[in-house]
């Protein structure tokens, strides 16, 4: 069998992290089966689909870094890929299963159906019953009668007829999960005879989304557990029509950790608030793929390829998966790391001119600042974690970092005098130490620190200070080197009159 596998987003909110983990499991098992991924627009919501909702989903995946193969903006043999341009097709097929006798007619008013609800929420709610939803009034309706007010232009909906039982036997709809199994579902708890198409001739999601599925000849439905109850009533619709399902993986859950739905109370969950937070898309990708899936023991990092050259439905979590964000944070750190120093520049240096590091906010570096930025980077890239920490980290080798308390300057166990007189030592090897490389700059300091009979964490404590203006920085001799001794011997001077004033 040939895969076809689809996302079909409702355009009426930004991309989350659940659907995009979506997405991105269709994507990984289409290519990993060699099939086609689709994306269909499933945009029959009309009072809350937004044209900047379907922008927003076509940035978020190409900052992600993959696609579909067929879709509105590429079109495909199965073209248009937005439903609200599919009408026709969808009134037809409710039409073909009325006169299949597996669907009405329903006149009744909305005024009807609002004091219908009523009643039996206060039944239900009083204990005097259990009957919830629509009460099939309409079902009873003669055929020919029931065409006769259609076709006089009396306004209707179409709904579907769920299979009822014979007295006591109450029917249940089968099928096959590849994930949970065989589900078994009471007919009686399916949403009593759903509307198919409303009364204005547009289709509700349910009659759509199968038509769709059929017609583009979807292979496999892989999409989140909460659609889990709506898998019967298209069971029930396929059947209907006489058409066979496609095959079911219902995907684990995203859960916050405190074992509820993943939601915003637990923090970003849109890919435009990951993006403006500083996430890299391949670190969020690798992370998101392992959310309820496995690969290779033992295996942290993945690209894209890789992950689809080893996806499988067979490994695949039936647990919950759990978003931990401090994880996230790690992988983002990580492949911060693996940045060459040209993409690192490229990644961090907007973020600097945004905070304001060469100057006014917005301010771009000259050559000078430039070079000093870049030569900088290695200093700090394995201590962050997201790209807009670089420039405040940095921030000391840009402007005089302001004097903190005289006793941040303090080494364990030193008074006020001792640290300015261990200062005034350090100031000797400055110098030097701005011209050497790492291994002749550790040699200098350790020389001198034996030749002086103190430590050599006492010694550098209150040049660091006095440099770069905090206890824990970026590596000293690096700094130093890009400070150059005059800017660094003006602070190293500075600092020890304020020990000494």
């Amino acid at each position: 069998m040939t895969v076809r596998d689809r996302y079909a987003p409702s355009p009426t909110g930004l991309q989350h992290i659940g659907g995009v983990r979506t997405a991105l499991f269709n994507y990984l098992f289409a290519r990993a089966r060699g099939g086609t991924f689709v994306l269909r627009l499933e945009d029959t919501d009309r009072a809350r689909s937004e044209a900047r909702y379907v922008q927003n989903l076509y940035n978020t995946f190409a900052w992600l870094g993959f696609s579909w193969d067929e879709g509105p903006d590429r079109g495909g043999p199965f073209a248009p890929y937005v439903q609200s341009e599919r009408f026709p097709r969808y009134r037809a097929h409710a039409e073909d299963l009325v006169a299949r006798g597996s669907a009405y007619y329903c006149f009744c008013s909305s005024a009807r159906l609002e004091e219908l609800r009523a009643e039996r929420e206060a039944a239900v709610s009083g204990g005097a019953s259990a009957e919830t939803g629509y009460d099939r009034r309409c079902r009873a309706l003669g055929a020919d009668e029931a065409r006769r007010r259609a076709e006089s232009g009396e306004p209707h909906t179409i709904r579907l007829k769920i299979p009822l039982g014979d007295g006591g036997n109450v029917p249940l709809t089968r099928f096959q999960d590849h994930l949970l199994g065989e589900i078994a579902w009471k007919n009686s708890d399916i949403n009593p005879d759903p509307v198919l198409l409303k009364s204005d001739g547009f289709p509700t999601y349910h009659l759509a989304n199968v038509v769709d599925d059929h017609l583009m000849e979807i292979t496999h439905v892989l999409r989140a557990q909460e659609w889990l109850p709506s898998t019967p009533l298209h069971v029930i619709l396929y059947a209907a029509f006489g058409w066979r399902p496609p095959a079911y993986c219902h995907l684990p859950m995203v859960m916050g950790q405190d074992g509820k739905k993943l939601s915003k109370r637990h923090g970003a969950t849109s890919i435009d608030e990951f993006r403006l937070q500083g996430y890299l898309p391949e670190a969020l990708i690798n992370y998101v793929a392992l959310l309820g899936a496995s690969y290779e023991e033992g295996k942290e990092f993945y690209t894209l390829d890789e992950l689809a050259a080893l996806f499988s439905l067979e490994k695949l979590n039936k647990a919950p998966a759990v978003f931990d964000y401090k994880k996230l944070d790690w992988y983002n750190g990580q492949y911060i790391r693996m940045k060459d120093s040209a993409a690192l520049a490229a990644l961090t240096l907007p973020h600097a001119v945004a905070a304001g590091l060469f100057g006014a906010a917005g301010t771009e570096p000259d050559a000078e600042q430039r070079g000093r930025f870049e030569a900088a980077l290695p200093l700090i890239k394995e201590r962050i974690t997201f790209p807009r920490e670089a420039g405040e980290k940095l921030r000391y080798l840009f402007s005089e970092p302001p004097l903190p308390t005289r006793e941040e300057f303090f080494p364990k166990k030193a008074d006020r005098a001792e640290t300015a007189r261990l200062l005034a030592i350090a100031r000797a090897i400055t110098g030097d130490l701005c011209r050497a490389e790492e291994a002749e700059a550790e040699a200098i300091v350790k020389a001198r620190a034996e030749r002086e009979g103190v430590k050599l964490g006492d010694l550098l404590m209150p040049l660091r200070v006095a440099v770069t203006g905090a206890r824990v920085s970026p590596p000293l001799f690096g700094s130093l080197r890009i400070l150059g001794a005059e800017t660094a011997l003006a602070r190293v001077d500075r600092a020890h009159a304020y020990l000494t004033a």
